[in-house]
């Protein structure tokens, strides 16, 4: 026999209307669900209920009783047979006279103001405010605070909502809003005199609906009836949290968040919304050619490069030629290099600048439901190998602490020790110790088998603890079935390269390559390594340069993903689209057109045997949602792991990921993100 549970509906009567509502929620979610908007200012459905602002005030007759005033609609649940009324005579005088109190300290300074235009007092005050003010008295003023380099605090205009406290304590963690003093002296301030240090901190601004904290960075730049408005994905971590692009004419003026309940729900991180000026900062707009035995760059043009580009690319069959790659180029760019990589085997390789899961031989691990969904109902336990989520993915971070904090999720942490903000179990060990938690008949191996379904978070510098082929995701995959493995790294397309089966480069690269083909890579160690005491051609694509570019021979600038439409894989494994926002800057091209017009005569790029599905990946995304059916396991992995203990590396477990706002080289470049590190050292070094 199936059992299913069914919600337990209710009637209730809204302005003498009938309606069925689930039981047990509030007056004012009854109402929204119906159709019916009630007026609020403290009321967030991200945010616990607190029922001060009063302005969502309704008249409420129960069982042939009516209410002697009217109540707060967010803190009454409804029951059988309520009766609502939300704009009667003494529900719209109430809610004059909430606004006219809003109103007796805000200062009158909206031409001025960067919520002007979106900004719920003015708006509130227009349809359910009055037309004059008793109050002629002097307003109060209050000092501001200083949030740090992201946020513009103007207190006067604070109507204590209370939405950045209540923000900063359940979802972000770090109590640094606070309410000071009672009575007509409150004001929201700060329980420490540091800046507001979290990854997410750039939410209090869409959820302040005054404008008492604005962004920092958008100060009087634009209006909002000025901007246009284009939807993309984030691309400075693998969580591909929805965004809103807002720009005018052809600069980004602001990232706001795009409301998806199977990713980011409506939050993002500080980088995806603060990094948007690396778009025009140190950017590389020009073709550069070097000139023979000098180390000066002259300008060129597209027909030259072009020239150059076949002399070296091209016309010499001899050159064994290296395409070095990082894990945020797009998908289908790594589509048409594998496709030249199969096509002239002896002549061309693409190698990963970074280790990754591809040196397992294109084992890819798919998930049949939504990891991210799943968090909310059937995950109870959750390990952290070698990962700091918190640096990471910011969002990911967060909701793992709203289930912490409900008490329905444990988490250990089998890694560096880190400032988490929620309580978890730090146990620093080694790969090898790690491993043998899965066979072992201690406390912590128990939890981790008797788990129905553990969330086992993978970080990237777990790949750099083995030597050869390969997998601990397929490791727990059969010891643990049921396991969801979340690969998380700090590229925006990692997914890609295991599916595609790219190799990580190694020693022995530049030493069997004539010419070294840089593709959008970040100026890192290996790198560097790769490019130093190598004396044949090398040639560098990329929206920045960096010192590795002056090594160069031929310097070609790409376009941003605000300025092209690139498919990009996130660590859930699904497939989202950036939609082209700017025009292009300069003489700035997409790379797999300019690796299209190469090789056009030489490789048919329409169609293959072997790559006509991801062709049809491509051309149509949506399809691509449904990974679980396109999407290849090869399992290379022998079941008895002791018998490989030589692959290991015994270092402890550790995260990568030191600074959390220069993270790749589109944050390196943005002026902003420095700022914020900047910051951060300041005030690690007084603490000290």
């Amino acid at each position: 026999m199936i059992y299913v549970k069914t919600e337990v509906m209710i009637n209730i009567k809204i302005n003498n209307s009938d309606f069925l509502v689930k039981d047990n929620i509030s007056i004012l979610e009854a109402c929204k669900y119906v159709g019916i908007t009630i007026p609020r200012f403290c009321y967030h459905e991200t945010l616990s209920v607190a029922g001060n602002c009063r302005m969502c005030l309704v008249e409420v007759q129960v069982a042939g009783r009516q209410e002697p005033k009217p109540i707060s609609s967010c803190t009454r649940p409804v029951v059988k047979d309520m009766e609502i009324f939300v704009d009667t005579p003494l529900v719209k005088k109430a809610r004059e006279n909430v606004v006219e109190t809003l109103l007796l300290n805000h200062p009158l300074d909206c031409p001025i103001c960067d919520q002007g235009g979106e900004c719920d007092l003015q708006d509130q005050t227009k349809v359910f405010g009055n037309d004059y003010s008793r109050f002629f008295f002097n307003k109060r003023g209050v000092e501001d605070k200083d949030c740090g380099p992201l946020i513009k605090t103007i207190m006067t205009r604070c109507i204590h909502c209370t939405r950045c406290v209540r923000f900063s304590s359940e979802i972000a963690g770090s109590d640094f809003f606070g309410t000071l003093n009672r009575g007509t002296s409150t004001e929201i301030g700060s329980y420490s005199s540091d800046f507001f240090d979290s990854e997410i901190s750039g939410n209090v601004i869409d959820l302040c609906p005054v404008g008492a904290l604005t962004s920092k960075p958008y100060a009087f730049k634009a209006r909002p009836w000025e901007l246009k408005i284009n939807e993309s994905i984030d691309l400075t971590d693998s969580t591909g949290s929805n965004i809103y692009v807002n720009f005018k004419e052809t600069e980004v003026m602001r990232i706001l968040p795009k409301n998806n309940f199977e990713i980011n729900e409506s939050i993002i991180s500080d980088k995806a919304r603060f990094s948007y000026d690396s778009i025009k900062n140190q950017r590389l707009q020009k073709l550069f050619l070097k000139q023979n035995d000098e180390s000066k760059f002259e300008s060129s043009n597209w027909p030259h490069i072009l020239k150059e580009l076949d002399l070296i690319l091209l016309n010499n069959s001899k050159n064994k030629i290296t395409f070095l790659i990082n894990e945020e180029l797009d998908f289908k760019s790594l589509t048409f290099l594998k496709k030249l990589e199969n096509h002239f085997p002896n002549s061309i390789n693409i190698r990963l600048v970074e280790k990754s899961t591809s040196s397992i031989n294109n084992f890819f691990l798919s998930w049949v439901n939504n990891k991210l969904a799943d968090l909310k109902t059937q995950i109870k336990y959750c390990f952290l190998i070698s990962s700091n989520i918190k640096m990471e993915s910011a969002i990911l971070n967060a909701k793992i602490r709203n289930k912490v904090v409900l008490d329905t999720l444990n988490v250990v942490s089998l890694g560096q020790n880190f400032n988490s903000n929620f309580s978890l179990k730090f146990v620093n060990l080694n790969l090898n110790n790690v491993f043998k938690l899965f066979e072992s008949k201690k406390l912590l191996s128990k939890a981790l088998i008797a788990a129905k379904f553990p969330l086992i978070i993978l970080g990237e510098t777990i790949n750099d603890r083995f030597i050869g082929n390969f997998s601990i995701s397929s490791l727990i995959k059969k010891i643990i079935p049921t396991a969801i493995i979340l690969d998380v790294k700090k590229s925006s397309n990692s997914s890609s390269i295991p599916f595609l089966n790219i190799n990580a480069l190694d020693n022995s690269t530049s030493k069997n390559s004539d010419v070294l083909v840089f593709l959008n890579v970040d100026d890192t160690i290996n790198v560097r390594k790769a490019i130093s005491g190598f004396h044949g051609k090398t040639v560098w694509f990329n929206t920045h340069g960096s010192k590795v570019a002056t090594k160069s021979d031929v310097l070609i600038p790409t376009l941003s993903s605000f300025e092209s439409e690139h498919i990009h894989i996130n660590f859930e494994e699904k497939a989202q689209k950036t939609l082209k926002t700017l025009p292009s800057v300069g003489e700035s091209r997409d790379v797999k057109l300019i690796v299209k017009a190469l090789y056009s005569e030489k490789v048919n790029f329409k169609d293959s045997t072997s790559f006509r599905f991801l062709n049809e990946i491509i051309s149509n995304p949506e399809k691509f949602k449904n990974i679980k059916n396109i999407f290849l396991k090869h399992d290379t992995l022998n079941s008895d792991y002791l018998s490989n203990k030589n692959i290991l590396v015994n270092h402890p477990l550790k995260s990568s990921l030191e600074d959390f706002h220069r993270s790749n080289k589109f944050t390196k470049n943005s002026r902003v993100m420095s700022q914020c590190s900047q910051t951060i050292r300041k005030t690690f070094k007084k603490k000290i």
